[in-house]
């Protein structure tokens, strides 16, 4: 990613203050996928490093492994307000979480998590980044479907169980240092020179316009996030996608499995239903009949898109309108991200500007 001249394009032609100025490609975002982030999208990436290693493997059950796994039910539907439960027999696999198999969602945005939450007397919210606030019934049974929610957390905390750190430290050690990622960290406090150059959240009003307000996230958390809870900056970032793209992080061979599709008949159903349904959040910048698949890592369009991505790109976006995963495209061999920290999610105008940057990238490229 030509980070530097994005930087001067941007402090020339969009900035239109002195503050704004002084720190656009060095401004520091949360990153949130409650529809994924650096963990969610990082977070297969030192996963899948311990798969390499032979310390985890795809197809083990993970309720061995993380104890709240191992006592989740099956939430059938509701008595009238009363949850209708069920006992899970199915593993829980690695596999299971990193396609988003498991059947785990959001509580926040789910309206019968929603309704669960309240029969139970639950206060606790994935908001909270804390593992009360991550355990739920799932939607179906384990390996029976296709649901996005809370899976990429769990897989994290079955990484801190085998490798007996903290999600920040193993990532730090593995991805952040090897590849001079010096502004990303799920504790911004404790990272005194990016402080300061923390985005305010943005809020779209009635008529169009923006005006800053609360971010929904939590200052004081329990756990690091595996799905929505690193801070860092697009400038990182790139350098994330740059050490991703030429091998710095993974074998050959693993990228070439986590850019296979891995869903069988009804689990991409159920993934291309949800996506046909929510287009405009999931994935905007594909035509609505454009069929996709799921990778270890994100969402794969299915044919070429004219003018943009080849077929088989990785894509993904975050809730605050960022595209963190962007697109990776193999076939040619270059990564974008958008990053922007606005609500509500989806934004047509964010929208827009990520068709227009992405037509752009693709024009210039085949014009060379």
């Amino acid at each position: 990613m030509a980070t530097e001249k994005l930087d001067s394009i941007l402090r020339n032609h969009v900035a239109t203050d002195s503050e704004t100025k002084g720190k656009l490609i060095g401004a520091s975002f949360v990153v949130a996928f409650y529809t994924r982030a650096l963990p969610g999208e990082s977070a297969w990436r030192p996963v899948m490093q311990l798969v390499e290693q032979g310390r985890l493997k795809l197809e083990d059950d993970m309720r061995e492994l993380v104890p709240e796994l191992a006592t989740m039910q099956i939430l059938k539907g509701f008595d009238g307000d009363k949850p209708i439960l069920e006992d899970n027999v199915n593993p829980i696999t690695l596999w299971n979480l990193l396609t988003h198999t498991v059947g785990l969602g959001y509580d926040i945005g789910d309206p019968d998590l929603v309704k669960w939450s309240k029969a139970v007397g639950r206060t606790a919210t994935c908001n909270d980044w804390s593992l009360e606030g991550f355990t739920t019934p799932t939607k179906f049974p384990p390996g029976e479907g296709w649901y996005y929610g809370t899976a990429i957390d769990w897989a994290c905390q079955a990484l801190e169980k085998i490798t007996g750190d903290r999600l920040s430290v193993y990532v730090q050690a593995h991805i952040f240092d090897p590849l001079g990622m010096k502004d990303s960290t799920w504790w911004p406090e404790q990272l005194q020179h990016v402080t300061d150059r923390r985005v305010q959240m943005t809020y779209r009003q009635d008529d169009g316009t923006l005006q800053g307000g609360p971010a929904p996230y939590p200052i004081e958390h329990e756990i690091e996030s595996g799905g929505s809870g690193l801070f860092t900056t697009l400038r990182d970032y790139g350098r994330f996608i740059q050490g991703f793209l030429g091998g710095e992080l993974l074998k050959k061979e693993t990228m070439d499995l986590m850019f296979t599709p891995q869903l069988n008949e009804q689990q991409d159903e159920m993934l291309n239903q949800v996506a046909t349904e929510f287009h405009d959040g999931f994935k905007p910048e594909f035509p609505r009949q454009l069929r996709i698949s799921h990778g270890i890592g994100g969402i794969l369009n299915d044919d070429d898109c004219p003018g943009k991505r080849s077929k088989g790109s990785m894509s993904w976006s975050g809730y605050c309108n960022s595209r963190w995963v962007g697109w990776i495209d193999p076939t040619i061999g270059i990564g974008a991200a958008q990053m922007v920290f606005l609500l509500p999610y989806p934004d047509a105008v964010a929208n827009r500007l990520w068709d227009q940057l992405e037509r752009t990238v693709y024009s210039n490229l085949m014009a060379e």
